[in-house]
C-alpha cells in the first residue's frame, strides 16, 4: 500500500482510531494485523519471507539469552542468524546478479557456463527489514537489548508499518520498548503526527513527482537534450530523490506519532552540508548509523592505522552501494563516496574540522552539493552504458529539445529549499507548533491546495521502495 494512495487515506486513520479505542493489551495484535494487510497490498505471498526471517531471529535471540555462560553457543546462534537472515536477501536480491556475471566472465575466457536467471521480484523493502532484524540479534548478543519473549511483539518490531517499507531502520531499544509501553490519547501527537503527514504527502506528490517528470525526460533520451538542461536534469534529481525519501520519512514519522511512537529523524537539511562527511551525517541517518555501529566500528573504525582505516572506509561505503542495488553503478557510487571521504581525511586531518560559518561556508555548501548531484547521476543510471550516454551527451550536446515546467513546479521546489534553510536544525511539525494559529492554518491551506491542484499525473511509487 502506497502512502500516496486513497487506500492509505481511509487505512491510516482507521488504524489509529482503532489503537486509541482498543484496550492495550490488545493493541498490538492489531497493530500487527494491520502492518500485514500493508505489506501484502502488495504481493501477498512475499510476507511468508518476513516470517521466516521473524522466526529465525526471535528464536536466536532467546537462545542467545538461555547461553549466556556459554559463549561459544551464543556465538553459533548469532552467526546461524545473520547468515540465514542475509541468505534470504542475497536470493532474492543478488542471485540473478551474480549468475549474470558469473555468465559474462565465463564467455569472456571462452568457458561453457549454462545461463540461470530466476523469475522472481525483489520483495519490497527486503534491505530495510532485514537490517532492522540484523539489529535486533547484534544488540541481544551484545547484551544491550533483552530477548524479547513475546512472538508478536517481536514480529511488529519487524513489522511495524509506517517504516516496514522505506524505514527509518529502528534499533530495538527504541521501538520495541515503545510498542509495550501503552501510549495515551494526546492532542499534541495527533497534530504533529499530521503536520508530518501533510508535510511529506507535499514533498512527494507536488515536488518529488512533478520534478521527476522532468528528469525522467531528460534521463530517457539525453542526446535530444542541449547542455545546458542536462545540468538542471542532474539538479533536479537530486532534488526529487530528496523530496520523495523525505516525503516518506516525513510519513512514516507522522504515521508513528498519532500513536505516539517517536521513530528516528532520517534527514536534517542534508544539502546544506558542508563536506562530504557532514552530508553523510545529515542522509539517511538510519541507514549511515547501522553501518557505523554494526560495520565500521567492528571493523576497527578510525582507531586503526591509517592504511586499515582507508580499507575500513572502502569496504563500508562498498557494501553501502551494493546494500541499495545488486548493480555495479551502485558499487560505484558507494566507492567514490569512500575515495571522498578518504581524501577528506587526508587533506584535514582526523577528527572533526571547524568549519566556517556564515557566507564563508557557502562555497563549501555549493561544493559539496556539486560532488553529490555528479554521483546521484551514476546512482540513477540502470547500467555503465546509461551513464555513459548521459555523460556523452553532457559533453557533446546539441540537442534541440528543451525542459518545460509549469510556474507551480518552481515555486513548489523553492518552498522546499526555503523550508530546508528554516528546518535546518528543527522538524517541521515543531517549527509549525511555534507559528501564530493563523500562519499555521495558512501553511495547512496552502499544502493541501497544491497536493490537490498540482500533484503529477504520474504516480510515482516510492523511490527506495526498490531497496
Amino acid at each position: 500500500m502506497l502512502f500516496n494512495t486513497i487506500e492509505f487515506m481511509l487505512f491510516f486513520p482507521a488504524v489509529t482510531l482503532l489503537f486509541y479505542l482498543l484496550p492495550h493489551r490488545w493493541r498490538w495484535l492489531m497493530l500487527l494485523a494491520a502492518s500485514c494487510v500493508f505489506y501484502m497490498w502488495f504481493i501477498p505471498k512475499y510476507i511468508l519471507i518476513l516470517l521466516v526471517t521473524i522466526v529465525i531471529d526471535y528464536s536466536a535471540g532467546l537462545l542467545m539469552e538461555r547461553w549466556t555462560d556459554i559463549p561459544r553457543r551464543r556465538r553459533w546462534c548469532l552467526v546461524v542468524s545473520i547468515v540465514s537472515t542475509c541468505l534470504v536477501l542475497f536470493i532474492f536480491k543478488y542471485l540473478n546478479f551474480c549468475s549474470e556475471n558469473l555468465v559474462a566472465l565465463a564467455r569472456h575466457f571462452g568457458w561453457s557456463h549454462p545461463s540461470k536467471v530466476l523469475n522472481i521480484v525483489l520483495p519490497i523493502g527486503l534491505s530495510f527489514h532485514t537490517f532492522q532484524s540484523l539489529s535486533y540479534v547484534i544488540e541481544v548478543y551484545r547484551g544491550n537489548q533483552r530477548a524479547e519473549r513475546h512472538f508478536g511483539y517481536y514480529a511488529l518490531y519487524v513489522m511495524f508499518y509506517p517504516q516496514l517499507v522505506t524505514g527509518p531502520i529502528e534499533r530495538p531499544q527504541g521501538l520495541l520498548r515503545q510498542l509495550h509501553e501503552e501510549q495515551p490519547l494526546r492532542y499534541e501527537n495527533i497534530a504533529n503526527g499530521l503536520r508530518l503527514i501533510l508535510f511529506g504527502l507535499f514533498l512527494k506528490m507536488v515536488v518529488a513527482d512533478n520534478l521527476g517528470t522532468m528528469v525522467d525526460a531528460v534521463y530517457a533520451a539525453p542526446h535530444d537534450y542541449s547542455r545546458a538542461d542536462i545540468v538542471l536534469a542532474m539538479v533536479l534529481y537530486s532534488f526529487q530523490i530528496y523530496g520523495d525519501f523525505f516525503g516518506y520519512s516525513s510519513i512514516a514519522l507522522g504515521c508513528a506519532l498519532a500513536m505516539g511512537i517517536t521513530l528516528t529523524d532520517n534527514f536534517r537539511a542534508p544539502y546544506l552540508s558542508g563536506s562530504i562527511r557532514e552530508f553523510w551525517r545529515r542522509w539517511h541517518i538510519s541507514l549511515s548509523s547501522w553501518f557505523r555501529d554494526y560495520l565500521y566500528i567492528p571493523l576497527g573504525g578510525n582507531r586503526v592505522r591509517l592504511p586499515r582505516w582507508m580499507l575500513n572506509t572502502m569496504i563500508v561505503f562498498v557494501v553501502c552501494g551494493l546494500w541499495h542495488g545488486a548493480n555495479w553503478t551502485f558499487m560505484l557510487w558507494g566507492a567514490a563516496y569512500g575515495v571522498l571521504l578518504i581524501a577528506e581525511r587526508l587533506l584535514h586531518g582526523r577528527g572533526n574540522q571547524p568549519q566556517p560559518s556564515g557566507m564563508k561556508r557557502l562555497p563549501c555548501i555549493l561544493g559539496t552539493f556539486i560532488i553529490v548531484t555528479l554521483l546521484w547521476s551514476v546512482f540513477r543510471a540502470p547500467s555503465f552504458s546509461d551513464l555513459g550516454n548521459l555523460y556523452s551527451a553532457l559533453f557533446m550536446g546539441g540537442g534541440t529539445e528543451h525542459l518545460h515546467a509549469d510556474a507551480t513546479v518552481w515555486i513548489a521546489l523553492a518552498a522546499f529549499v526555503a523550508l530546508d534553510i528554516v528546518l535546518r536544525n528543527t522538524r517541521f511539525d515543531a517549527w509549525c507548533a511555534r507559528l501564530p494559529m493563523a500562519l499555521r492554518w495558512v501553511i495547512y491551506a496552502c499544502m493541501i491546495f497544491a497536493i490537490v491542484v498540482f500533484s503529477s499525473v504520474e504516480q510515482y511509487p516510492f523511490i527506495y521502495f526498490q531497496f
